[in-house]
């Protein structure tokens, strides 16, 4: 059978290859503008759903997976930073503070669909404005949600995670293998 990760994510590649699958990677293009009302469960499980129905087009006899993830403080959605002064903005609000990720991850073969939530908790140590660009510098920031990667030099600003470590990555795999045994998939 044919797999096909509906993501651009490098981390996500890296993820779903560590499991021993092998898949072919294509990058939807949905538009991931918020609807007013709406969740950051529901946003997430929205897009994920959006990017594997678009991988589900192209490769319509393939099981497809696709996944989004947010940052979420405060009530407030952080997505991928717009550029370097906008991360600042981001690790200077959530330094020192709780927030929560959430990964809307779907997978969708021949017509049938199904869409999941996964939320871990992660709290920032305080970090000084310096710590923060010296972290922004390193380019690490750019295209991730919340403007950090916990599995590069992000994990030098982490004290504490409550949950799924891999959801913070990208991809949280346990939900994901219970997602695939409803397809009566067995990893």
């Amino acid at each position: 059978m044919k797999i096909v990760l509906a993501s651009g994510s490098p981390r996500r590649r890296e993820l779903l290859k560590s499991l021993g699958l092998e898949f072919e990677v294509y990058k939807p293009d949905v538009d991931e503008s918020i609807i007013d009302g709406e969740s950051p469960s529901e946003l997430c499980e929205r897009l994920s759903r959006l990017k594997a129905q678009a991988g589900a087009e192209k490769f319509p006899d393939a099981l497809v997976i696709a996944a989004d993830t947010i940052v979420v403080i405060d009530d407030l959605i952080l997505g991928k930073p717009k550029d370097r002064d906008d991360a600042f903005n981001m690790l200077k609000r959530l330094q020192g503070k709780w927030h929560e990720v959430i990964t809307g991850i779907t997978i969708c073969m021949k017509g049938n669909i199904l869409s999941h939530d996964e939320h871990t908790r992660v709290k920032f140590r305080e970090l000084s404005d310096s710590e923060i660009h010296a972290y922004v510098s390193t380019g690490e920031c750019d295209d991730k949600a919340g403007a950090y990667a916990v599995q590069g030099y992000g994990s030098l600003l982490v004290e504490r995670i409550e949950g799924d470590y891999v959801n913070v990555v990208g991809l949280p795999l346990c939900r994901l293998g219970k997602m695939l045994r409803e397809f009566e998939i067995n990893i």
